[in-house]
């Protein structure tokens, strides 16, 4: 006798009668673990094989290997540096697929977010390490690379691809953020001035005192500013000439995702561990780097390790840019320079 079956969900279950009148469900998913191995190889396949950027890879677990067989601290330097470039720059792509689900506006702020994780890992191990130096130049060369190179870089790729028309750009957006900068080199600068001018009232407590308020101070105005991102109130990062549409419309994005929503979720975690491992090597090999390499540590901070750190930026605000997409460009590159300024200089001194 044949066994019926009936169709739940997509699914195919038998159910011959037992002798108590109740169905026992077989259910038959070996299909459905098939699509999702073969949706794990083309999510690998894309993340990992498309990108000629991705060669630099082996140089990661090849830093590591020198760094317990070697004392070639220019050598583990060197190699740690190229093996996080591939990595900060696959960051840069999971959260920009991750955008794709979660709408512009989140996906900016998962951008700028993710963007300077690289950056922050590597501060926190040198603040760790008792760095402070190189923390504060780290994060003072990001800030610089993000508005110098990154965006002297997407609009000249600009430049160069769109040679026979203007590119235009909200100036509203560029306010907002450049008003942020601002208060943030007061928040910094005011403290700075107090210390070596000695016309504290108390020696070091004014110091202190005045930088946590400024420290609170810019605290409120990023919290601000996200509320005010994140509450769609306003159209101000809306295209030159459809103020009046609301962002959602305005903001549909023509290319689809390569990869799923939760995939793009677990390469954010795997590359952050990862990233996160290898900073750890780096961070210990600056020191020793600077003697075997005779480079000064202020240049290894300031350039050498935000030019790292800005692989993500540094493509993505060229890739915008090309596509005459300048607001996003400067969402990248100047936002990215906001929230160090004003969230991460913030957060380490609480640290």
């Amino acid at each position: 006798m044949e066994t019926p079956q009936i169709e739940m969900g997509g699914f195919k279950v038998n159910s011959p009668q037992v002798p108590n009148g109740v169905l026992r469900p077989t259910v038959s998913s070996s299909w459905n673990s098939r699509g999702t191995v073969e949706r794990a190889l083309k999510s690998i396949r894309i993340v990992i094989f498309t990108s000629k950027l991705n060669l630099l890879m082996p140089f990661g677990p090849a830093s590591i290997i020198l760094h317990f067989t070697t004392r070639r601290h220019g050598l583990i330097f060197l190699f740690s540096m190229l093996g996080i470039t591939p990595l900060a720059e696959r960051l840069g792509y999971a959260t920009e697929q991750l955008a794709i689900y979660t709408g512009p506006t989140v996906g900016g702020l998962l951008n700028a977010t993710f963007g300077n994780a690289t950056e922050m890992i590597i501060a926190v191990y040198a603040l760790k390490n008792g760095m402070i130096r190189v923390v504060q130049q780290s994060l003072l060369g990001s800030i610089l690379s993000n508005m110098l190179l990154v965006m002297g870089c997407a609009f000249f790729a600009g430049g160069v691809v769109h040679r026979n028309k203007d590119q235009i750009f909200s100036k509203a957006t560029a306010v907002v953020n450049s008003g942020l900068l601002l208060m943030a080199v007061m928040g910094l600068m005011f403290p700075a001035v107090l210390h070596f001018t000695h016309s504290e009232v108390r020696q070091g407590a004014s110091e202190v005192a005045l930088s946590r308020f400024s420290s609170c101070i810019m605290l409120v105005a990023y919290a601000s500013y996200l509320y005010f991102q994140l509450s769609g109130r306003s159209n101000i990062y809306s295209p030159i000439g459809s103020e009046e549409a609301p962002i959602e419309d305005i903001a549909e994005e023509d290319e689809e995702a390569e990869i799923g929503m939760w995939e793009a979720v677990t390469w954010l975690a795997v590359l952050t561990l990862w990233v996160s491992f290898l900073s750890e090597y780096l961070v210990n090999a600056i020191e020793g780097a600077s003697d075997s390499l005779n480079l000064p540590v202020a240049f290894i901070s300031v350039i050498l390790l935000p030019i790292v750190g800005n692989a993500a930026e540094h493509a993505s605000a060229i890739m915008f840019a090309m596509k005459d997409k300048l607001d996003i460009t400067l969402g990248v590159a100047i936002g990215s320079s906001t929230q160090i300024s004003i969230f991460h200089f913030v957060l380490l001194l609480v640290g």
